[in-house]
């Protein structure tokens, strides 16, 4: 189904991995098409609880694929055709969407990893902002994501001196939701990931969905769309069944329902 990455579901989780190692897991066309595929895909199943996407090899993505560019390519069409249509799946996925950072996640691919709702990076992995070193701006997003996570002085100063984060520094700044030593991360991620796939669904989606609307809305319109949502959480199984748990002091079983 899948040429440039690798799709499977496991205990809740839809694991999404970029497969193209030997490029640094580097963008094409073919790879934005495939990732906004799974990740509607994953969107639409009642099997899919939370979104794992990360890469193959010891990279998370290097970024744009250089091969497959020249100096005759407008890059806002590319962007308008390949990246846009990829981001805004992302943006519009109510489930938990983790990006697991097993090492470096440059340009686009540092883009992919601000659009994920987390961010669990290996201990060995690192952020660039790489668009300026070659005399471009942070595109795919990039600005958007990272001026909200990390605030507008240090994304102008990320981004216009173009310098390499470490994990640990990314961690200090908020990029990072938890650095992870590599002899711990197969077995922390997946735990994480599945944490994550057992909590209230929809709940989380509503979460995300009013979170970013509070960015757009005044407080009194803020306020009224919250009512609705809480509405909407109130009618799900998970909201009986967390009601009940807590009542009958046990740990809710959540169903995604």
């Amino acid at each position: 189904m899948y040429e440039t990455i690798t799709y499977r579901i496991e205990n809740g989780v839809a694991w999404l991995s970029l497969n193209r190692p030997d490029k640094l897991n580097a963008f094409t066309s073919q790879m934005n098409k495939e990732i906004q595929k799974a990740v509607k895909q994953s969107s639409h199943s009642h099997e899919v609880r939370a979104i794992v996407i990360t890469g193959e090899g010891r990279a998370f993505c290097s970024g744009q694929d250089l091969a497959d560019v020249d100096d005759s390519m407008n890059l806002g069409q590319m962007l308008r055709d390949d990246y846009g249509p990829m981001m805004k799946e992302i943006a519009r996925c109510v489930k938990p969407i983790i990006a697991a950072v097993n090492g470096v996640a440059a340009g686009a691919g540092f883009s992919l990893a601000l659009a994920c709702d987390f961010r669990l990076v290996s201990e060995k992995a690192s952020f660039l902002n790489a668009f300026v070193n070659i005399g471009l701006i942070p595109d795919s997003g990039n600005l958007y994501y990272l001026s909200r996570i990390v605030g507008h002085a240090k994304a102008l100063e990320l981004s216009v001196l173009g310098q390499k984060v470490p994990a640990a520094e990314a961690e200090k700044m908020g990029l990072a939701t938890k650095v992870i030593a590599v002899e711990d991360w197969n077995e922390q991620v997946t735990a994480f990931a599945e944490n994550i796939a057992s909590r209230p669904t929809k709940a989380i989606g509503l979460i995300k969905r009013y979170l970013e609307a509070s960015y757009h809305l005044s407080f009194e319109e803020y306020l009224k769309e919250e009512a609705e949502g809480q509405r909407i959480a109130g009618l799900t199984k998970d909201y009986v069944e967390g009601v009940t748990a807590f009542t009958e002091k046990r740990k809710a079983q959540f169903i995604g329902e």
